[in-house]
Formats: C-alpha cells, sequence, structure tokens
C-alpha cells in the first residue's frame, strides 16, 4: 500500500496522499490542461473474454492474504501491461485504481464477517453487488458465504479481464481443492464494466422508478440488489452524485442494505466517507450507521458505513 506523497505525470496522481496537497484538488482533475477523457462504454465483460483477451498478453501472479483467519487470494498484474502506465493509481477518465488492493476491501470484508457473527447480515440467497470491485474481494466472500448471485462492476473492462475474472477463478479453485466438500456456492457470477452515471443500464438487477428507488414488494421480485458493497469508491468528488444516483438505483427497497468502505478524507482529491455520508443524510432516503472504525496510527483513519432505507 502506497501512502506517502507523490509527484506523478501530467493528468496522472496517487489516491493515497496522507498530506494535502496543493494544485490537486478537484480543480486539477477538471483543469483545462487535464481535461477528463469522454467514459468508455458500458459492457458485460464475459468470463471467457479473460481466456481470449487477457491471459497472453498480460502475466498475473496470486497470493495469499489473510483476513480474519479466512484465507483469501489476490492476485497481481501490471498497470504497464494493461493499461501501458506506471506507479500511478489513478488517471482521471482512464483508469480509476482498480488494479490495485486497496485496504479498505480488506476492512469491508472483517467488518462482513463480524456482522455475520453478531446476526446482522446474511448473505444466503441474497443478489449482491460490488461496485468498483478491482479484486473482487469482499464480493467473493459473498460467493463464499451463499449468495445466490454476485455481480461485479468496475470503470475498466481491463481490470474484469486482467484482475476480476482470474482472481475469482483462482479463488474457487482454491476451495474446491482444499475442501472435502463440495463448494458451498453455485451463485451467478457476472462482470459488467462502465461509469456509474451509465452502468445501470446494463446492470440486470436495475429497475429503478421515477426518483430512481427499486420497489422489491414480493419475494420474487428480482428488481434491485439486496446487498451492494463498495470500498475505496467515495474518493472523488465529481463522482459522488453519480455513485449515489448508482446506488439508489441498485439497491432493493426497504430491506436492500449498502456496505462503504472507506477513508475519513483522501487528501488531494476532496472525496472521504464523510463527504459521501453528508449527501446522503442531506438526501434522507437512506439512514447511515458508522460500523466499524479502523485506525493504525500510520494511515488516515477509515470507516466501514452501513446504509438502509429509512
Amino acid at each position: 500500500m502506497d501512502t506517502n506523497p507523490s509527484a506523478s505525470p501530467a493528468g496522472t496522481f496517487f489516491l493515497f496522499d496522507e498530506k494535502p496537497q496543493s494544485g490537486l484538488g478537484l480543480g486539477f482533475l477538471d483543469s483545462p490542461q487535464n481535461p477528463t477523457p469522454p467514459p468508455p462504454p458500458c459492457l458485460e465483460v464475459l468470463p471467457s473474454q479473460y481466456v481470449n483477451q487477457a491471459s497472453s498478453n498480460v502475466d498475473l501472479t496470486v497470493e495469499p492474504v489473510n483476513v480474519d483467519g479466512l484465507t483469501l487470494l489476490k492476485g497481481r498484474v501490471s498497470t504497464r501491461e494493461v493499461f501501458g502506465l506506471s506507479n500511478s493509481d489513478l488517471v482521471p477518465g482512464k483508469y480509476e485504481g482498480g488494479l490495485k488492493l486497496w485496504e479498505g476491501s480488506l476492512d469491508l470484508i472483517k467488518t462482513l464477517n463480524s456482522e455475520m457473527k453478531e446476526k446482522n447480515l446474511s448473505f444466503t440467497g441474497k443478489r449482491v453487488l460490488e461496485l468498483g470491485c478491482g479484486h473482487g474481494l469482499p464480493g467473493i466472500f459473498a460467493f463464499f458465504q451463499g449468495a445466490a448471485a454476485v455481480h461485479f462492476q468496475d470503470f475498466n473492462a481491463e481490470v474484469l479481464q486482467c484482475l476480476t475474472i482470474p482472481n475469482v477463478n483462482a479463488n474457487i479453485q482454491q476451495i474446491s481443492v482444499s475442501s472435502t466438500e463440495k463448494c458451498v456456492s453455485e451463485a451467478e457470477l457476472r462482470y459488467f464494466a462502465g461509469d456509474w452515471s451509465e452502468v445501470h443500464r446494463i446492470l440486470p438487477q436495475t429497475l429503478s422508478d421515477e426518483n430512481g428507488i427499486n420497489e422489491c414488494q414480493t419475494v420474487n421480485n428480482t428488481a434491485g440488489y439486496d446487498i451492494v458493497l463498495m470500498a475505496e469508491t467515495v474518493y472523488s468528488i465529481s463522482a459522488l452524485p453519480s455513485l449515489y444516483k448508482l446506488i439508489k438505483k441498485c439497491t432493493c427497497s426497504p430491506h436492500g442494505v449498502v456496505y462503504v468502505a472507506a477513508k475519513k478524507h483522501y487528501f488531494g482529491v476532496g472525496g472521504g466517507s464523510r463527504r459521501f455520508i453528508s449527501m446522503v443524510e442531506k438526501d434522507g432516503v437512506f439512514a447511515a450507521v458508522l460500523v466499524a472504525e479502523f485506525a493504525d496510527g500510520s494511515s488516515n483513519v477509515r470507516e466501514v458505513w452501513k446504509l438502509h432505507f429509512r
């Protein structure tokens, strides 16, 4: 995890600066000198596209990561091989950091595990969406906990092809080989690429009324996701409205929940959990509850929030 402030090429900057940096705020993102390009098209990435397009071009390695006694695998690929970039966390409009494993993903899994132990959460038979998935570890965790469907979304199709899909496959293969029992889940696994302002058009569990809220009136109603997961997605002030609108379009009312793992503040880009929660509370559709806080003394304070309908 890179936590030291770093200079970067034009149009590129590091997401986890721990000290405020002048000239790297929202104006930097939208300045005429560094205009943000239009987002890539929204599309579903099929698992077969990993085999056909990614495996021959990108060298993927996996290594174990222990999260509260649970061993998962995290893939590692080069941003240079995938995007022609080096040592960058974010290039607005081109690459949104999906190839890096952020701290919030592990925080989120720890919190979900705790919520399950306290009987505040169950994945069994639920429809789950992970936004800004990258490695997809929270979604993988949901899969192993018996979710009926887990859908992964990332800004970049390349991230899904080169990292998410092979990482999901590696984790499933590890469990299948190490377990004497049949794999615990036969969930529907699907992968969707696109910007938060547009990706709702292709997500299969999105059916919104004019207010952007899914009314799940019967148990068998397939509109909306029961659980929406996201880690380190609230760093950009300019993207927060689109992200929040997407959440309202995707989350099944009245029982759907959203778990948000993030830093309190993202210095240099202006976003953070507190700014996002402020927007949520002002809107009034969801109630927000702080369910976990992580502070190791060496980095920004990290939080996990739970949103539920009022």
